[in-house]
């Protein structure tokens, strides 16, 4: 640790374990007689057990001395103390205060975290333009994290205006350090063509940097460039490779594809058991996708035990995310009553709602069944489709 380096310096010792009680005497001698320097040192030293028995609260003592002598770096990691509660009580407000001394001072760090407190709202009045400032004063000094955080500012037009073609240049700068988050941002530019011109090749470039770093977005968008053969050679083997890595990272998104190539048996041995597993870890997570799939799979008995009304628990859950499809065949259920209570209403209602986003086959499937309704029963489904659009 850094202390430990520091008090071998002062001390002259070759190892840790000579790092005895008398020298830190020595800087504490030093650091109770002001010196800014020891009192950092001193700081550190308690704060990560280097030569004195781990005392958070301790090292808050000694930093908040070399803060109020104006040293940023111990500033800046009191402000650290108080946003995380370490050694101190949680305060953010007390944290953004000390964030910004050292930030004044220039200290990198200190105003990219600043940025971040003003982003959210956290101990000062949330303020996007604010953050934009410090986060630029930190780009400019190389601060990866804070080029990436402006990166994505410019492409949402949060704070700033949009530019998309700033954008890419800050998650250039960012990526070109290594930040994984902002070379995925850099590969999701070149894939949409935002920016920068498209280049499927160039997206793939660098979804392989941030995925070989453990970056589960990118690794899953590498997945779908591998299944696609968009800027790679097709390869279903590696596309279920990289969606694998994302999706036992958790990524939502990565489980449903996973679960598609399973039961498409695509770079896989098809296993409809193995995609009932990826879509229910995905649809558990709120995918509207998965739900879908995963309600299909129940409604055939496909790698799980057929069940109706299971199938038509995940159906709804699509559904009320908007999923057109979904929502048709919510409708199909209530129209048969299958998994539910027949309700020609309610089929009405869902089918209407798949219809409204163009889904194919809605208006044919809305003929048949409204000739089984009265006048009364398809206005009160309309009535119903529409209040339902009004609160989503």
């Amino acid at each position: 640790m850094v202390a430990t380096a520091l008090l071998l310096f002062v001390s002259g010792c070759e190892s840790a374990q000579e790092v005895d009680a008398a020298t830190v005497k020595v800087i504490r001698e030093a650091a109770e007689q002001g010196d800014v320097d020891a009192q950092y040192v001193l700081g550190v030293s308690y704060a990560y057990g280097d030569g004195v028995a781990l005392d958070k609260a301790e090292g808050v003592k000694w930093f908040r001395k070399a803060a109020e002598q104006g040293d940023a770096d111990a500033q800046f990691i009191l402000g650290s103390s108080y946003a995380y509660g370490e050694g101190v009580a949680l305060d953010k407000a007390e944290a953004a205060k000390w964030f910004r001394k050292a930030a004044e001072q220039g200290n990198a760090k200190a105003q990219y975290v600043l940025g971040v407190s003003y982003a959210y709202g956290e101990g000062v009045a949330l303020d996007k333009a604010e953050a934009v400032k410090w986060w630029r004063k930190a780009a400019e000094q190389g601060d990866a994290d804070a080029q990436n955080a402006l990166g994505v500012m410019y492409a949402k037009g949060d704070g700033v205006t949009k530019d998309n073609a700033e954008a890419v240049r800050w998650y250039r700068k960012a990526a070109e350090q290594g930040d994984a988050i902002a070379q995925s941002n850099l590969g999701n530019m070149y894939r949409r063509g935002e920016g920068v011109e498209e280049d499927d090749a160039e997206a793939a470039k660098w979804y392989r940097k941030a995925a070989e770093q453990g970056h589960a977005s990118a690794q899953n968008n590498l997945g779908g460039m591998y299944a696609k053969g968009d800027g790679v050679r097709k390869d279903n083997a590696e596309a279920v490779k990289w969606h694998r890595k994302a999706a036992e990272q958790g990524d939502a998104k990565a489980q449903f594809n996973l679960g598609v190539m399973n039961e498409k048996g695509r770079g896989v041995a098809k296993d409809n058991a193995e995609a009932v597993k990826w879509y229910r870890k995905a649809a558990e997570q709120g995918d509207a996708e998965a739900q879908y799939n995963l309600g299909g799979m129940y409604a055939k008995g496909d790698g799980v035990r057929k069940d109706n009304a299971e199938a038509v628990k995940w159906l709804r859950k699509a559904a009320e995310q908007g999923l057109a499809e979904a929502q048709y065949n919510l409708g199909v259920m209530y129209k048969y009553g299958k998994g539910v209570a027949q309700n020609y209403v309610l089929a009405h209602m869902w089918m209407n709602l798949a219809s409204a986003q163009g889904y194919e086959g809605a208006n044919e499937g809305i003929e048949g069944l409204s000739q089984w309704m009265t006048k009364e029963q398809i206005a009160e489904a309309q009535k119903m489709a529409t209040e339902w659009q009004a609160k989503h």
